[in-house]
């Protein structure tokens, strides 16, 4: 089954692959070792499972992940090919990988950018190019849905969304969008050139995007959402003790999901269990369907690091929640305290 992503045209599957957590080690927002030949191996499964888009960033591993991307894709025909998102934004030091990358979106960063990223992915242009955040000029400080401080030479969004425009108008990008943006900047853009595509991170956890989700439904934009599991939180999966085993270079170890949340955010995983039991379904399942019967959300993100991983949400799309599970849910998330923004659809 597939939609319409917003007036860009492409008609996509109601999950897409993403691939930041496939993006290795030696980098601030990496999850610890992976095998590059397993995160390939997964690409491909999720592609023969039905998937018809990739969701990447050049930032994810510093470049790596595009370049597996490009891996995973090398020798499709156009028919076959999967439909590859990428976003600029996040510029890191060479000399210094493990340092925060700083959010930058002057025009002539931009340009060196979506040129290297259709190096690394091998394709002749991007079908979605999205600004990862807004341009602060600042260091990445990762709190989901935080912009951080903003220096005195941050490009103005005007300024960085009309560059955009231009490469979508040259035809090295298909179709643009913004991420992690507010809808003031929404609004501020739209009046520069259409907003093709919203990526704003939401899930049962973190709510927080519900007012630039209602703006797009009212802009006929369409919306991706990442991280419908929380970073792995939703899988049902996660114990207290498996997040204290985290390797030190896995960025979750630090961050307040798995820390001063865990309670609450565990506590929610299992009110979903006896919901995903009636059903016959993953936990999994039951975190993105819910996800995905939020109005106005054309997709969803969701990333694995192995094949049987593709296997344990592949078909959540296919389920549908009663009414009377997404009020279960909507207790479960008002009873446990987990995550901010409204429980109920509006």
């Amino acid at each position: 089954m597939t939609v319409t992503l917003g007036r860009t045209g492409m008609n996509i599957t109601r999950t897409g692959f993403g691939s930041w957590a496939v993006s290795g080690s030696g980098w601030s927002f990496g999850w610890g070792d992976t095998d590059d030949a397993e995160s390939i191996a997964a690409i491909r499964h999720a592609l023969d499972s039905g998937v018809n888009w990739i969701d990447t960033a050049a930032v994810y591993g510093l470049g790596h992940s595009e370049e597996l991307v490009g891996k995973a894709i090398a020798g499709l025909s156009d028919a076959d090919r999967p439909y590859i998102f990428t976003k600029a934004g996040l510029v890191w030091d060479p000399e210094h990988p493990a340092t925060s990358p700083r959010r930058i979106m002057k025009p002539a960063s931009v340009r060196r950018e979506v040129e290297d990223s259709l190096r690394r992915l091998g394709v002749e242009a991007i079908d979605l190019y999205q600004v990862h955040y807004p341009d602060t000029g600042e260091s990445l400080e990762y709190a989901g849905d935080g912009f951080g401080a903003v220096s005195p030479n941050a490009t103005p969004l005007e300024e960085y969304w009309q560059v955009m425009a231009d490469l979508k108008a040259e035809g090295k990008v298909r179709a643009i969008g913004l991420s992690n943006h507010d809808a003031d900047l929404l609004e501020r853009a739209e009046r520069v050139a259409h907003v093709d595509v919203i990526q704003p991170p939401f899930s049962a956890i973190n709510r927080s995007a519900a007012a630039e989700i209602a703006w797009a439904r009212a802009h006929d934009t369409g919306v991706i959402v990442y991280s419908p599991m929380q970073s792995g939180l939703l899988t049902g999966a996660f114990t207290a003790e498996r997040v204290a085993g985290l390797p030190a270079d896995d960025w979750r170890k630090a961050h307040a999901d798995f820390t001063t949340g865990l309670t609450a955010n565990l506590a929610l995983v299992e009110a979903l269990r006896p919901i995903a039991a009636r059903h016959g379904r993953s936990v999994a399942e039951v975190a993105i369907a819910w996800v995905l019967a939020w109005p106005g959300i054309t997709a969803a993100i969701v990333g694995a690091r192995k094949p049987a991983q593709v296997d344990g949400w592949i078909d959540a799309a296919t389920l549908e929640l009663a009414p009377a599970d997404l009020e279960e849910i909507a207790t479960a998330i008002e009873t446990s305290g987990a995550g901010t923004g409204p429980a109920r659809r509006a």
